[in-house]
Parts: structure tokens; C-alpha cells; sequence
């Protein structure tokens, strides 16, 4: 059993690597080997890494790829995707070129509000309240000026600010709901930083209301702190074709189209399936989201928060028939930044948004909604023609025979052996112990 240690943040990178080492692991050596074997070899760039995040130890990498051949609203692009999953760059890439030859993509920014709250306790009359925050407004906003000066000159901002009242569901409980504008950047600091100064103003101003009680001023505040639920901030992204382009050597236009409906319309009616198929959605989303440096689990969180606002769990995406046109499309919220964090500072992130032209916050919201859907049309296309398996199995092809120790001249003759064959593991591990065997 471990002991505690004390002070380890003030050790030095060395000295933590050692502890974990001798502490933690197995073989110590090993262990030292391995975290210094993944340290860039260029020290600044090291160092910038190490700076990221708290007690660094080492480096934890993650395929950076491009999906090429993305036709969206009239314009190519090569979209960069960090993901360790096999087949989805694959898929990506194999949806876009499908499309590409139908007109390509086409998307819409829906809405582009993000959401901070003040959350707060307040036991007394809520007609006081009610008019304590019309009172308050003003002086909240006006509490923020020196912080939205700057965002107010680009065109941002905060939008509303209202009161919410949650008592019947939690004794006192209100909130200060906030809506805000945050053009190219993501916005948590800028947020934040307004919410805690609405909260400082909150119980200031609550102190000089003449119309409240010695107890209806001592309001609480619980937190301040911005949401990552965003329903608010949404892209539209959507392909559409005659029936008869959807064609394949599987089967029909016209059964390939309707099978590909039922597939998402049973997505939007049975959570079990709609989870797994909006996995494979966020596939594509987060990949994009983590090679341009934005959080993605800020945007899962969001995502998934937005497919139950219904009540239930239900599919991201959409499919439909009408006079002989397919249509597959998607509706997803995307809070996403091209500005500030990591964007500014990681050089793989500053090398995404550059092969993406630059792209704005609004540009990116809808990349990655493509992505999101190309993946989407990819996986339930081989779900209703060939099979998942099929193909996910030859992508992880080499994962396995790396797995199992094969020499590149054995991976070689394998890989040109399972264009033909089936792909599992006791199918690729018999094969492998004949080659070796002869």
C-alpha cells in the first residue's frame, strides 16, 4: 500500500517521477524509461507542455490525422482530427468523398448565446424580490463594464440577465440567469469572471434595500459559474441527394435510403440504440474539438444534455424521404473557441486552425458539426448494408497484429490476406501461427 506523500506539487519533475516510479509501479527503471522516452525532444516545447496542467510527468500522445475531401457550403476542406480510435478517420474521409461528388455539405449557425449562472438562497417574499431585481439589473450590468469593454468592442457581450425562480423545487432557491455573447472565443474566463462580480453585486445591493428584512438581505450565493449546457448555441449541418444516388453493390437505392430512415428513426425512439449512435456522432465531433484545442468534454457534456431535453435520450441526427430526396441532417450545440487557451499555445492546435484557413468560432461550429454527421452517415450506412464489423475489423487489423507481435514481413502478407477474409481475433491469431509455423 501506498503512503501519502506530502508537498508533491513542489517537487521537482524529477524527483516525481522518481516517486511514482519506486512507489507505484512495477518496475521503476521501466517506468522512468517510458515517461522520459515520450518527453519532446525540444526542451521549450517541453516545457510549454509540462506548463499545461498540474504535477507533469510526461507526454500522452494521440494520432493526429486529416480527413480530406470535405466540400462544405461551397468550400474544401482537410479536416484535422486527434482521436486513437481506428476506422473513424477512415470513415470520415470515405463520407466526405461520397458527398463531395453530391454538392457536399451545407450548414447553418442557428444561434451562438452561452449560459452563466448565479445560483443563490434567498428566504423571504418573492414580490420583493421581484422588485429588488429590477433595481438590480443596471447595477450588475454596470458592475461589469471594465471586464465587458473589450468584448463590447468586438461585438459581444452580455446579452439578458434574468431572474429564475427554483423555490418549489428547492427551498429559497433563484437564480441570476445570464446569456452572453463571446464571438471567437469559448468564453469560460470572460463568463466567470462576470458571474462572480453579479454575485459580489448581488449581496451588496441586497444590504441597501430598504424594502427588505434584516433576513431577506443576508442572501446566499452557492456558486457562480457558467453552463455548459448551450441549446442556444447551435449549427445545422445537412446532405441531401435523388434516392437514386445513394446506390451501392449491397443493395438498391430505394432500400439502402429507407433502411438508412428506419436506422435513425429507431435511434429517436430507443435510448439503448440512440446512446451508441450518437457515440459514433461524437467520434467525429470530438476528434476535431480536441486536434483545434477546445474541451471536449465541455462539449459532450452539452451535447448529450441536448439530446434528453425532450425527456427522453434520442438520436443528434435526422434522416428523411420526401419527392425521391434523401436528407440526413443535424441540430447540435457547439460552444467552441478559435481564441485564447490552447489555441494560442499548443503547436499542434495552432496547426489544426491553420489547415482549417482560420477558421472563426462560428467557421468551426460548423466543421465539426460536418465531421459529426459525416461520421454518423459512414456508421449507419455499414450498420444497414455490410455490417459494422466488416470494416471496423480491417481498420484494427494492425492494432491486433501489433498486439500479438508481428514481424513486418508478417503484417505484410496478413493485411494482404484479410482483404479476403474475415477479421476477428482468433480468425487473425490462427493465421498468424500458421505463417509463423511454416
Amino acid at each position: 500500500m501506498n503512503l501519502p506523500v506530502e508537498g508533491f506539487s513542489k517537487l521537482s519533475k524529477t524527483d516525481k517521477i522518481n516517486w511514482i516510479a519506486h512507489n507505484c509501479t512495477d518496475n521503476p527503471e521501466n517506468t522512468i524509461k517510458l515517461l522520459e522516452r515520450y518527453w519532446n525532444t525540444d526542451a521549450e516545447v517541453q516545457k510549454l507542455h509540462d506548463e499545461f496542467i498540474e504535477n507533469t510527468l510526461s507526454n500522452y500522445y494521440l494520432p493526429f490525422a486529416i480527413a480530406p475531401n470535405f466540400l462544405i457550403d461551397g468550400e474544401l476542406f482537410a479536416i484535422p482530427m486527434a482521436i486513437e480510435e481506428s476506422s473513424v478517420v477512415a470513415a470520415a474521409s470515405k463520407s466526405a468523398k461520397f458527398w463531395l461528388e453530391k454538392g457536399g455539405f451545407k450548414t447553418e449557425i442557428l444561434g451562438t448565446e452561452k449560459v452563466g449562472q448565479v445560483h443563490f438562497i434567498y428566504k423571504g417574499n418573492i414580490e420583493k424580490l421581484k422588485s429588488f431585481f429590477d433595481i438590480l439589473k443596471p447595477e450588475l450590468l454596470s458592475s461589469v463594464s471594465s471586464i465587458t469593454k473589450n468584448m463590447e468592442k468586438r461585438g459581444g457581450g452580455i446579452n439578458n440577465i434574468e431572474l429564475r425562480d427554483f423555490s418549489d423545487k428547492i427551498d429559497g432557491y433563484y437564480q441570476l440567469h445570464c446569456t452572453f455573447e463571446t464571438l471567437d472565443a469559448m468564453g469560460a474566463n470572460f463568463i466567470n469572471s462576470c458571474l462572480e462580480q453579479f454575485a459580489a453585486t448581488l449581496k451588496e445591493q441586497a444590504t441597501l434595500f430598504d424594502a427588505f428584512s434584516d433576513e431577506e438581505k443576508n442572501i446566499e450565493v452557492v456558486m457562480s459559474i457558467l453552463s455548459n449546457y448551450v441549446p442556444n448555441c447551435l449549427v445545422k449541418a445537412e446532405v441531401s441527394c435523388p434516392i437514386a444516388e445513394l446506390g451501392n453493390s449491397e443493395m438498391s437505392a430505394e432500400e439502402f435510403a429507407n433502411k438508412f430512415v428506419q436506422a435513425v428513426n429507431i435511434a429517436n425512439v430507443e435510448p439503448f440504440r440512440a446512446v451508441t449512435h450518437n457515440k459514433g456522432i461524437m467520434n467525429g465531433i470530438d476528434a476535431v474539438v480536441l486536434a483545434t484545442g477546445n474541451d471536449f468534454r465541455a462539449v459532450e457534456a452539452g451535447v448529450h444534455a441536448y439530446a434528453a431535453k425532450e425527456g427522453q435520450y434520442t438520436s443528434l441526427t435526422h434522416a428523411s424521404i420526401e419527392n425521391g430526396i434523401f436528407k440526413f441532417w443535424i441540430e447540435v450545440p457547439l460552444a467552441l473557441g478559435t481564441v485564447g487557451g490552447l489555441t494560442t499555445l499548443h503547436p499542434m492546435v495552432k496547426l489544426g486552425l491553420e489547415i482549417l484557413q482560420h477558421p472563426s468560432a462560428q467557421q468551426l461550429m460548423k466543421i465539426v458539426a460536418v465531421a459529426g454527421l459525416a461520421q454518423n452517415f459512414a456508421a449507419v450506412r455499414s450498420l444497414v448494408t455490410t455490417g459494422i464489423q466488416k470494416g471496423h475489423m480491417k481498420m484494427h487489423l494492425l492494432n491486433m497484429l501489433n498486439q500479438m507481435g508481428a514481424t513486418e514481413d508478417e503484417k505484410k502478407q496478413l493485411v494482404e490476406h484479410f482483404k479476403h477474409n474475415v477479421v476477428t481475433n482468433a480468425s487473425v491469431q490462427e493465421a498468424l501461427n500458421k505463417l509463423q509455423s511454416q
